[in-house]
Order: C-alpha cells, then structure tokens, then sequence
C-alpha cells in the first residue's frame, strides 16, 4: 500500500473504534482537535501493531490535526530516520500534554540521541520544549541510565528552576524526573531533599506541596 492508501485504511480503523463519549468528554476539557475520536490507548497500540514502521506514513500522520494520527504517527515511526531537528518540529508542533507523553513513550525514548535532546529542551524556555525534556529525562532514569557528575548537576540546576517557575506543565514533569532520579540511590535521594528543604518552606502553595510530594516519594522507596 502506498502512503495514502495506508492513511486510509488507517482511518478506516479509527472510525470503527470510534468512542463518543470519551471524544465528548475530552473535548469538554479543552481538547480541541479537529478531530477526535477518543480511542483508547490500548486499542491504539492494537492498531499500531498492525502496520509496518514507515517514515513516510509516521510523517503524514502527524501532520494531521487529529489526536488518533498524532499518537500513531510516534508508533509507526523508525528511529533511524527520525533525526534531530525533526525531533524538534515536531515538538513545536505540540499543543496537549497526552501527546507529549505518548510521544516520548513510544519513540523519544529510544532515540539514540535521547540524553543530549533531554538536557537541550529541559534548558529550552518553550513550554512544550521543557515539557518533553523533563518527560524524556524520567523515562530515561527509569530504564536505570544513570548520570555523570556533571550532568547530574545540570539536571538538578534545571529541574530546581523549573520547580519554581510559573509554568505549570513543566513543573509537574520537572517533579516526576527528580522522583525517579532520587529512587535510584539512597545518595540521590539525600541530594534531592537537601536541596528541596528550602522549597518546602516556600509560601507559593504549589511549589511547596510539590516539594513535599517529592519528599514523600523519595522517602518511601528507601
């Protein structure tokens, strides 16, 4: 099947698994794509499962304004054409928080430059940029990459600022990142902590619970 067909047929999938009330229901809390068919992940997995990697099919899709398109569009992509600055069009391409983690779920993540694009966009001050760094560093902490010291400190610097910035998306992102850096070692743990103490104190509500979160976490896993 050639590029079209293949979009085709999987939209045809779409509109077979089509679910109303979870399209409805996501559209009421400020999802406005232009269309949405309120699939759910698993069958969109299913859906996946059915078609080759294809670059050319991954690239069409996600032009499209369609929430079904985009997150098919990270499954169905190579990781070896997917080079660098598409990488980052497609980030700026982002406008919903789903998208961003099913993105760097299913493809971010294994990108052999996933480390260098996680430190670039976690120091980038685009909303979406900072998101997905901070997303991308979670994960990577989670398959057990450990870092240097320097770019330990670079983490910390990052996520401590971001931690008591005003954007509400990174922040939580910049807070899962610190929990999975602190469960990795009773060391990173007492780093972690440390450097929240002042945080806990602060009189900005949000950042404060936060902090404590973190703490909470961090303490239970050791």
């Amino acid at each position: 099947m050639d590029v079209h067909e293949t979009i085709k047929d999987i939209k045809g999938q779409f509109r077979l698994f089509m679910n109303g009330v979870a399209s409805q229901s996501m559209r009421e809390k400020g999802l406005d794509y232009k269309l949405n068919f309120g699939i759910e992940l698993p069958r969109l997995k299913e859906i996946a499962a059915r078609y080759e990697k294809n670059h050319e099919v991954a690239q069409a899709l996600w032009k499209e304004n369609i929430r079904e398109c985009k997150i098919l569009a990270g499954m169905l992509q190579p990781v070896e054409t997917f080079y660098p600055e598409i990488a980052d069009i497609w980030v700026e391409d982002m406008r919903y928080p789903e998208i961003a983690e099913l993105t760097c779920m299913s493809l971010f993540q294994y990108l052999p430059y996933a480390s260098e694009k996680a430190f670039e966009w976690m120091a980038d001050d685009r909303e979406y940029f900072q998101l997905c760094g901070f997303m991308l560093m979670a994960r990577l902490l989670m398959k057990g990459n450990q870092l240097t010291e320097r770019s330990e400190a670079e983490f910390l610097d990052q996520a401590m600022a971001t931690l008591q910035s005003e954007g509400v998306l990174p922040r939580k992102a910049a807070a899962t990142a610190l929990k999975k850096f602190a469960v990795q070692s009773k060391e990173n743990g007492k780093k972690v902590n440390r450097l929240l103490a002042p945080l806990a104190k602060s009189d900005k509500v949000e950042i404060a619970s936060l902090a404590g979160e973190i703490k909470l976490e961090t303490e239970y896993w050791h």
